[in-house]
């Protein structure tokens, strides 16, 4: 085979064009502040941005980010977006070598031995040959680099895949444990105002038998246990539900959820800057794997326009063959081919122009999809802030009524005591400050899971 031959071919593919267009970004309405952000916390310049930090400076109960790390190992969600990387790789490897020759060597021996006819004898050869072959077709048109092209792109937009799964997971346990401890502390509620109710009972029957208040306080009195007991077992199922829910996000059967700091000692970030929207389009994974899906389809419109050119393609073997083994290498014994063709469509019935079209559909899907991913991650960030602004605001004044009921349900029983009122005012002052107090940790709760969400929408919890 002559190399000369190979040598020009490659000084012929590397001076070919590439067909179809070049990938530019789309531009896209960015506003300059989110819709939400306070005066405040516009003027944080000097901070890092909420979805810039990494989770476990978020969240600072180790036992929550012990099991954040657990999911990020073991959830079947995260393996398996994990796996579909490594699907891409091996794609992108797979395409990419369509621009390289392809080689192969073969060998072989035969030994034949023919009958003996009328007019010729018995006779028998022995035949062996060694051979190298190569097969090229020249990427002239950029076929070839442009499905790379698309195939790194796709690989890119699996790698981004996986880190959403990640940022989601990040959100989704974080949520359901803060959830947990939020049951765990109604459940703490609802016993101790059932001891304390239990006690009043049974005061309310002794005064009852003595002939001091009426068999109506007794039932009154009744209610209101029977109020608090009720909702021990609701909340003892919702615990039990919810540890089986983390126990698969966790990768693992269901089973108990170790515990750590209480509701009320989840500690906030002092500051919870949200940054400029802008950066939002580098942070947020699931925009970075639609722009790379889109650069994948906008690589494909070049492979289809292609495919209207010539095909030029490169074929060559050489090796030896003999009839003898022992002058394989030797004497007349090599042998060489090389042959190049070209084929060039004439008539298709328009397939090769509905291929083209249809790059160009699924490109402009493509970039429709990339914009509306960048919308709907404004208004998610947008959303997620008035949600914690208001939240918060909600809370304090939850901490209010609650202090409020509670104080009110101090002094109607100390007017009970003192014979000024019935119990029916202790009765509806003590089912208010019960309320109003599992109605705050449903407030502290809301406030914490709004932080999650903004973390979340922001961009964060993918870092590692």
């Amino acid at each position: 085979m002559k190399p000369c031959i190979f040598l020009l071919s490659a000084a012929l593919l590397a001076s070919g064009c590439t067909v179809g267009p070049n990938y530019k970004r789309p531009t896209a309405a960015v506003p300059g502040l989110y819709r939400g952000t306070t005066s405040d916390e516009a003027t944080q310049t000097a901070f890092v941005a909420l979805g810039d930090q990494k989770w476990w400076d978020i969240f600072r109960d180790e036992q929550l980010r012990t099991l954040i790390r657990t999911a990020l190992t073991q959830n079947y969600d995260s393996r398996i977006a994990a796996s579909r990387v490594l699907e891409a790789q091996a794609q992108l490897g797979i395409t990419r070598a369509d621009q390289f020759p392809s080689l192969s060597a073969g060998a072989g021996i035969s030994d034949t031995r023919t009958a003996q006819s009328k007019f010729l004898p018995a006779f028998e050869t022995s035949t062996g040959q060694l051979n190298l072959s190569a097969a090229w077709e020249l990427d002239f048109w950029g076929k070839y680099r442009r499905a790379t092209e698309a195939a790194r792109a796709n690989l890119v937009a699996s790698e981004w895949a996986r880190r959403e799964v990640l940022s989601t997971l990040v959100a989704n346990v974080a949520g359901a444990y803060l959830q947990l401890r939020a049951f765990d502390r109604e459940l703490e509620i609802s016993r101790r105002t059932l001891n304390s109710r239990q006690e009043s009972l049974r005061l309310t029957r002794i005064l009852a038998d003595g002939g001091s208040t009426s068999l109506l306080d007794v039932r009154q009195a009744e209610q209101l246990v029977f109020t608090a007991s009720a909702e021990i077992p609701v909340l003892e199922q919702e615990i039990e539900q919810q540890e089986n829910f983390l126990s698969v996000l966790l990768g693992q059967n269901p089973g108990d959820i170790p515990r750590g700091q209480a509701l009320t000692e989840q500690r906030q970030p002092p500051e919870v800057p949200s940054g400029l929207p802008s950066s939002l389009l580098e942070r947020r994974p699931d925009i970075r794997q639609a722009e790379a899906q889109l650069v994948a389809a906008n690589a494909e419109i070049g492979v289809a326009r292609a495919a209207y050119f010539p095909q030029i393609s490169l074929s060559g073997a050489s090796g030896f063959q003999s009839s003898a083994l022992s002058n394989l290498f030797s004497g007349p014994a090599g042998a060489w081919s090389f042959g190049a063709s070209l084929t060039q469509p004439i008539f298709t019935g328009g397939r090769l122009r509905s291929g083209v079209r249809l790059a160009e559909a699924r490109q402009q899907t493509a970039a429709l999809f990339y914009q509306q991913s960048i919308q709907g991650a404004f208004r998610s960030v947008s959303d997620s802030l008035v949600a914690y602004h208001k939240t918060r605001e909600f809370r304090a004044q939850q901490e209010q009524l609650f202090r409020s009921a509670e104080d009110a349900a101090r002094l109607s029983h100390l007017r009970y005591n003192g014979g000024v009122t019935g119990y029916l005012e202790v009765l509806t002052n003590e089912t208010n400050a019960f309320s109003t107090e599992l109605g705050l940790v449903q407030a502290q709760l809301n406030e914490l899971l709004a932080l999650v969400q903004l973390y979340q929408a922001l961009g964060g919890g993918w870092q590692q």
